[in-house]
């Protein structure tokens, strides 16, 4: 029986941004944390414990802040076999859910998946939103350390905690798609900034308007970030994982990295500050890999100008199609092996109202790298032309 976890020694495996903040917040409540990260090296105002074996030893409670499955299974897979049966493991790193399950069945009653909501701001406040799940005896006994962090939701199951977490951060980068839309109308209409967002904050995504609103006065400073978009960005892939629904935010988020339109390190409000031509040069290539992925022509021609050639080499030797050639390539239905293959979106540089962009398409024993020019008609992007190689033996588009 696990007894009520008080103020006694904690440790916190991960010391992150997130990581970092909540073994801050553990030690400024009164409790002892040793901090423990793969560096090892000193973490100012923590106590690290270089050996993670040596800080799970020491610990009476075991907090995970970590970056998603893998880096939970890694450090999972090293502490369970010396962990003691009463020692709770509280994890607050977003993952699937399939994974907290798996951690569950592995750990046991011991085992609580506790994602937090809230920015590192929050924490230091204690103002967290703690979504838990796990055995009712076991949260109870960590109640206390999770209280210091912010207010505790028990939601059941371990894996309905990881869920509910996605699909919050999944509204998060819906409500920062709204900030930016809005944001572009406002200057459409040449509205002063400081009012539009005088104006948001006082309206329904007023809280997250409040929280970034130092980040979203136009000057970009995104360094330094709260909450990273390569974090966002594999929420958001976990989240259109986890769900037969598409979601849109997924692949702009992951496209946008790939062209460096965003960087990793960003702030997330770096996603309501994309320009248009940032967010729109997109579209049309987009538009292309649902082409790709349906064999339906219609996307095909959303993507390109009706003038628009396709152009490379095949088996040694050169193809040129018209737009309307091209499009009798495609048969109106997935291809038989469509869950095998995969596209990215390597890079797009804009210059003004034109464009290039590369992607690399893998379809089953091929490989395609297609080249596009892009051009902003005024009414929205589309490829102009496309050139490619192909790599491969099996025939195909």
């Amino acid at each position: 029986m696990l007894v009520g976890v008080t103020q006694q020694t904690v440790a916190v495996l991960g010391l992150g941004r997130m990581g970092s903040a909540m073994a801050r917040r553990l030690a400024g409540e009164g409790w002892q944390v040793l901090g423990w990260h793969r560096r090892g090296t000193p973490v100012e105002g923590i106590a690290v414990e270089p050996d993670l074996h040596e800080a799970v030893a020491k610990a009476g409670a075991v907090v995970l802040s970590l970056f998603d499955d893998a880096a939970c299974t890694e450090v999972i897979d090293r502490i369970r076999p010396e962990l003691a049966a009463t020692t709770p493991v509280v994890n607050t790193s977003t993952t699937s859910p399939s994974a907290a399950a798996t951690f569950a069945d592995a750990l046991g009653p011991r085992y609580v998946h506790a994602p937090v909501l809230g920015s590192v701001r929050a924490v230091m406040a204690g103002g967290l939103e703690v979504v838990v799940g796990g055995d009712q005896d076991t949260v109870e006994a960590v109640t206390p350390l999770l209280s210091a962090l912010g207010h505790i939701v028990h939601v059941g199951h371990a894996g309905t905690a990881a869920a509910l977490k996605l699909i919050a951060n999944g509204t998060l980068a819906g409500a920062l798609t709204t900030v930016r839309e809005a944001l572009r109308h406002a200057d459409a209409l040449d509205l002063d900034r400081a009012l539009v967002l005088d104006v948001l904050q006082a309206g329904a995504i007023g809280g997250l308007v409040r929280a970034k609103r130092d980040r979203l006065d136009g000057t970009g400073a995104h360094r330094g970030a709260d909450f990273t978009v390569a974090a966002l960005a594999k929420d958001q892939a976990l989240l259109a994982a986890m769900s037969p629904r598409p979601w849109p935010p997924a692949r702009e988020i992951e496209s946008a990295l790939a062209s460096a339109v965003l960087q990793p390190e960003d702030d997330i409000a770096a996603l309501a500050s994309m320009s248009a031509s940032d967010v729109d040069v997109l579209t049309p290539l987009h538009a292309y890999i649902r082409g790709h992925a349906t064999g339906d022509p219609s996307h095909f021609r959303d993507a390109f100008l009706p003038s628009a050639h396709i152009e490379g080499m095949r088996d040694g030797a050169f193809d040129s199609w018209t737009l309307d050639e091209y499009l009798r390539l495609f048969p109106g239905h997935p291809a038989d092996d469509e869950a095998s293959r995969s596209r990215r979106i390597d890079g797009v540089v804009v210059s003004g109202t034109v464009a290039s962009a590369t992607m690399t398409l893998r379809h089953g024993p091929d490989t395609f790298t297609d080249m596009f020019v892009l051009v902003d008609t005024g009414t929205g992007w589309r490829i102009a032309n496309k050139v490619y190689h192909r790599h491969g033996v099996e025939l195909g588009a």
